[in-house]
């Protein structure tokens, strides 16, 4: 006789699969529901030229070590590793692009008058960040969004030519629709206690030196085949092809019209009409170039809105970032990865492949023919940028209720589903003797 649930988890992304995790080790049964064939959501692998890569996310945000102690428990802490630590470039609007400012913040500058901050922002943008330092504490203090926070305090130059292209490379989403205290926790207590942005910046980088992101030897997908071993190993049953169709706060129905009961239902994914049609389109291309081996631009370029002739929003150079990947390839052999809003969704992948080629010969400013490429790829990953709707009785986990990176999702996941496991098994009053 099959067992009865305790939890259904809908949705087998990182959200779910760790809500799984936290469940399955607080003692309950658990059942994961997803809808595609694979899990791990935007953590996935494809193979690009006979080359194993990261289909979507390729690192994770070190701050506060979330996903480091996350992936210690896995088993994964060995292959925690650094990226290369010659910095990303950013290419402007207007101009030729230059190397992101080392010492700033989602693109907040912490000094706004050194030289790479004037290159983006241009002597008056740069001034009027410097204004920063002598604004009244107050001010911003109430500000909820970034942009808010970075246009009070440093002026919309530093907001659009630095600070946008930074959060959407790594967001996916406008600075204006992001709450400052999920992107930049601690961001706001800094600038009440220095008094300053800039000396907010500065105090927080000095708290977590290091960088600011690492990834995993060998990719972040392997996040995902560490978690399916663990959660097998745990009893949590898994059921791929298992499309949700309609929740409730103890059933679940499917695509098939098969209904499932549980005492609890955890959802980790939109549902129907909560689908997006916003997406982000990531083009891997792998090349030959021994233009590329001195990785002219870093470890790749943020570009901003507007630039003339780029159609793309970032250029990853993967070889260049990973060491340990540039260490697996042939000689003078490349990887690059960039990204897209929407661009792409239908055409052709032969112009897209077009596209991107030509969007990387313009941005590394390194000739790249057709005959130069050996493989392509076109992954798209939509995008939700408003809420998911709440779901009386229903608890709810994930990007739409957790915001943008695998450190909120998390952390999210784990504090939602401990407090799923309470309130399935509450506290039994102690006996005395």
């Amino acid at each position: 006789m099959n067992r009865p649930d305790d939890v259904i988890v809908v949705g087998g992304g990182i959200a779910g699969l760790v809500a799984a995790r936290e469940l399955a080790i607080g003692g309950l049964a658990v059942t994961v529901c997803e809808a595609s064939e694979s899990l791990g959501g935007r953590v996935a692998r494809h193979t690009v030229a006979g080359i194993d890569l990261d289909a979507g996310a390729e690192s994770f945000a070190t701050r506060g070590d979330t996903v480091a102690d996350f992936l210690t428990e896995l088993g994964l802490g060995q292959a925690i590793v650094s990226p290369n630590q010659v910095g990303a470039w950013l290419k402007p609007a207007q101009g030729p692009a230059v190397p992101m400012p080392a010492t700033g913040l989602l693109g907040i500058p912490a000094t706004p008058l050194a030289r790479g901050v004037i290159a983006a922002t241009g002597l008056l943008g740069a001034l009027r960040a410097q204004a920063d330092v002598i604004l009244p504490r107050r001010v911003g203090a109430t500000s909820t969004t970034l942009a808010e926070l970075v246009r009070v305090r440093m002026g919309q130059r530093v907001l659009d030519r630095l600070v946008a292209p930074v959060v959407t490379g790594i967001h996916s989403r406008n600075p204006d629709t992001l709450d400052a205290d999920v992107v930049a926790p601690g961001l706001r207590t800094a600038l009440a206690d220095a008094g300053s942005l800039s000396g907010a910046v500065r105090s927080l980088r000095q708290s977590t030196p290091g960088s600011a992101v690492g990834g995993l030897r060998g990719g972040m997908y392997l996040l995902v085949e560490a978690l399916h071993a663990d959660l097998l190993a745990r009893g949590v049953r898994i059921r791929t092809h298992a499309r949700a169709t309609g929740v409730t706060a103890r059933q679940v129905t499917l695509a098939t019209g098969e209904q499932l009961a549980a005492r609890a239902v955890v959802l980790a994914t939109p549902l129907g009409s909560e689908s997006t049609d916003v997406s982000i389109v990531i083009a891997t291309l792998v090349v030959d170039s021994a233009g590329l081996d001195d990785a002219p631009r870093g470890t790749g370029l943020l570009v901003a809105a507007g630039t003339p002739g780029i159609r793309a929003k970032a250029l990853t150079h993967a070889s260049a970032k990973w060491p340990w990947l540039a260490a697996t390839l042939p000689a003078h052999r490349h990887v690059l990865r960039l990204s897209y809003n929407n661009t792409g969704n239908n055409l052709p992948e032969a112009a897209l492949a077009d596209i991107a080629r030509v969007d990387a010969e313009n941005l590394l400013g390194v000739p790249l023919a057709a005959q130069d490429v050996h493989g392509f790829a076109r992954v798209v990953w939509p995008i939700r940028h408003d809420p998911v709707a709440r779901r009386d009785g229903v608890w709810q986990v994930g990007e739409g209720v957790a915001s943008t990176g695998l450190a909120a999702v998390i952390s999210q996941a784990r504090t939602e589903s401990e407090s799923v496991r309470r309130a399935l098994t509450p506290r039994q009053e102690k006996i005395e003797p």
